[in-house]
């Protein structure tokens, strides 16, 4: 365990106590939204993020030592477990170095080797590889000549011998240790077209190379793809004669009458039998390092896209751009309850403008719309060219905004959908979706599965289960970030909350129906299954907004009420107050002035539980949502026609990539900004410069009218 401290506490770059700490309460199982909010005196202050990573390497160590006992115990069993082997068992850091380790002990199927061991032929082998008899190779053979056991001359039983030398040069751990990193030094991955005529969308790897050590994740998922989809064909150039002649300097030890066969048979095992699987092996690396890259970056993008700010207090039309099925219309008042559904026809092929005005008019003037959100989908910029015309006529103030409806298709025929709306159209649950995520983004992006949210790059090509495991991770923290009204949440929204599951959230939303709005925290200990160990979990997420506690409309945990209490009797204030404007405003005055250090010690509480606690108590209810930025909202349309180059542009980023970003600068497609446009100075990683929901300053650079294209510069 020492040693699993140690590695993770050395590869983040914090303290060992902070990171025995942590296991500690992980083990405990406290969730990682819990321990990160409420527990930073333990970890010295660790981010969620960092707790992710730290549980992610505590799981990845602890399945590695598990694998190295089970392997130990393996070799033991066949009675060669030696002192050496134990060692280097040990001192392996990953799972593919105890694979190797383990290699010559693995059952395998009856390989030539096998076969020439079971002929009796292995006493020859070692003679050969010792390399110290002085007599002829064919008189030591043809003792070996065996007609029952089809060794019917002297080749046949050096070609056997030979075959067994082969196998123990491939199950050499350390030549593939040194084999490896070798490659990952020198090695480079090269593509060529199955079909140089053909048109597609990998053309820049038709005739490609780039050393395996330098290149970015994104063109590896991008090669993988080419290559499943058969357009691209693959392979990995390695330094052959570098490799071979490593293993001819350890084998053979002079010039004898065993060196030509032998550096024969060393170039047999690395062409017939290392190759192919380090090949295999360098691939899968280099594919999980590129998918992990991918899924932090989607995890990233995900976030800030659920941390979008809010549109409170409107009435919203979601409009559901489509053709020939007609534009989907969900009208929701500013609680986001459905007012009236429709459907209109303002797009190809009936076009019928003119009806679909007079009653989106007439639904704007009845309900008193603010906003109208349009989906970014298929005839969503002739939608927007309509309702653009459409808000001219308007006699009150109203916007409209774009909004990524990706995934709104899936939650739309899903069980939950369903069950919300069991008496409206399924196409029509689109255009309530696409409203709602206008105007609560996180309460409505729960709903669908965090693969559809549609921010990333190649998440359908990576592993779905490590991203499901990253995105579930990413959607908890957005959600405990945030906090949830118990009172109005729905059971998906509630069953992100640290401590509670799906089951635990239908049971409480359940007893709401059953009894009325919650009163207090504590009040969550009658719902069914809801014990002790996940209400402590859980509480300081959880907030109600009219209840008996003001205290519980903040973040401040049950477990320091009393606390905060003292806290404010300290100020000459009652908690009730914070609920009062004019009092507020004396409270934060007060509180800016006081010593963290000796009201720490007075309170007996941590320097940074405190903080926390006042920062909760001068902003109580406070949405964390509301400093990100607002969604741009528009009252004209922009067409690519109206582009030029050297315009200036406001943009909304709505993917950030590897290689750059893409903003919503209101044409039809984003445009792209490269990494190298980002800035005057040298940029890493896009996510360094921006997020997903930033509010960013283009220019126009380049305009790609026959593909569609623009792109853009941050360089302003």
């Amino acid at each position: 365990m020492n040693k699993i401290i140690s590695i993770i506490a050395n590869e983040l770059q914090i303290k060992l106590t902070q990171v025995e700490n942590t296991i500690k309460l992980i083990d405990e199982g406290n969730t990682i939204p819990f321990i990160a909010r409420y527990r930073k005196e333990v970890t010295g202050g660790l981010s969620d993020e960092i707790l992710r990573t730290l549980g992610d390497r505590l799981n990845y160590l602890r399945n590695l030592g598990t694998r190295k006992e089970e392997v130990k115990k393996i070799i033991n069993e066949q009675g060669k477990l030696t002192p050496e082997l134990e060692l280097e068992l040990e001192n392996a850091v990953t799972l593919t170095e105890v694979e190797d380790i383990y290699r010559p002990y693995k059952q395998k199927k009856r390989t030539r080797a096998i076969i020439a061991k079971e002929k009796g032929l292995e006493p020859l082998a070692n003679v050969i590889y010792e390399q110290k008899e002085s007599k002829n190779i064919e008189e030591i053979a043809k003792e070996y000549i065996n007609k029952e056991k089809e060794i019917n001359t002297i080749q046949d039983a050096i070609n056997g011998a030979l075959d067994i030398i082969a196998e123990n040069i491939s199950d050499n751990s350390e030549y593939r240790k040194k084999i490896k990193k070798i490659c990952y030094k020198e090695a480079s991955i090269q593509t060529k077209a199955v079909n140089i005529e053909e048109k597609t969308n990998y053309e820049m790897y038709y005739e490609f190379v780039e050393n395996i050590n330098k290149i970015p994740s994104h063109r590896i998922l991008a090669i993988n793809r080419g290559e499943k989809e058969e357009k691209l064909k693959v392979k990995i150039n390695k330094p052959e004669e570098q490799i071979i002649q490593i293993i001819k300097k350890d084998i053979i030890k002079q010039k004898n009458q065993f060196d030509e066969i032998l550096e024969k048979t060393i170039i047999d095992s690395w062409k017939r039998l290392i190759e192919p699987s380090i090949e295999r092996e360098i691939r899968a690396d280099l594919t999980q390092k590129a998918e992990e890259k991918a899924i932090q970056v989607f995890g990233k993008n995900a976030k800030q896209l659920l941390l979008g700010a809010p549109i409170k207090n409107l009435t919203v039309i979601g409009f559901d751009p489509a053709y020939r099925t007609g534009c989907k219309i969900a009208v929701i008042d500013e609680t986001g309850k459905v007012l009236e559904t429709t459907t209109i026809y303002p797009t190809e092929p009936q076009k019928d403008i003119l009806g679909a005005k007079k009653e989106l008019l007439q639904l704007i003037d009845e309900y008193k719309v603010n906003m109208i959100a349009i989906g970014n989908g298929t005839a969503s910029r002739e939608s927007e060219q309509f309702i653009a015309d459409l808000i001219k006529e308007v006699k009150h103030e109203i916007n409209y905004a774009i909004v990524s409806e990706a995934g709104a298709s899936v939650y739309s025929a899903s069980k939950l959908a369903t069950e919300e709306y069991p008496d409206i159209n399924v196409s029509l649950r689109g255009a309530i979706s696409i409203a709602r995520r206008l105007q609560d983004p996180l309460a409505e992006l729960v709903k669908i599965d965090p693969k559809a949210i549609g921010v990333g790059q190649y998440q359908h090509d990576v592993n779905q289960k490590r991203l499901e495991e990253s995105l579930t991770g990413v959607v908890e923290d957005a959600v405990n970030k945030v906090g949830v009204d118990v009172n109005t949440a729905t059971p998906s929204l509630l069953s992100y909350v640290s401590g509670l599951n799906k089951t635990i959230s239908k049971n409480i939303v359940k007893y709401r129906d059953e009894n009325g709005k919650l009163r207090n925290r504590k009040e969550l200990l009658k719902v069914p299954k809801l014990g002790k160990v996940a209400f402590e979990q859980c509480a300081g997420f959880i907030r109600i907004l009219d209840g008996d506690n003001p205290l519980e409309i903040t973040a401040v945990h049950p477990e320091s009420y009393i606390v905060a209490e003292k806290l404010l009797q300290n100020i000459g204030n009652k908690k009730e107050d914070i609920k009062d404007k004019e009092k507020l405003k004396q409270i934060k005055e007060k509180l800016s002035n006081v010593n963290i250090k000796e009201l720490a010690v007075e309170l007996q509480i941590g320097d940074m539980t405190l903080i926390d606690i006042i920062a909760e108590l001068t902003k109580p209810g406070r949405d964390p949502r509301e400093e990100m930025p607002k969604p741009i909202l528009r009252k004209d349309v922009l067409k690519l026609e109206d582009l030029q180059e050297g315009m200036m542009l406001t943009g909304t980023v709505r993917n950030v990539i590897d290689f750059g970003v893409f903003v919503d600068i209101g044409v039809k497609h984003d445009g792209l900004v490269h990494i190298s446009e980002m800035s005057n100075s040298y940029v890493k990683n896009p996510s360094d410069i921006v997020s997903v929901g930033d509010i960013v300053k283009v220019k126009v650079i380049e305009i790609d009218k026959e593909r569609q294209k623009v792109k853009l510069s941050m360089k302003v």
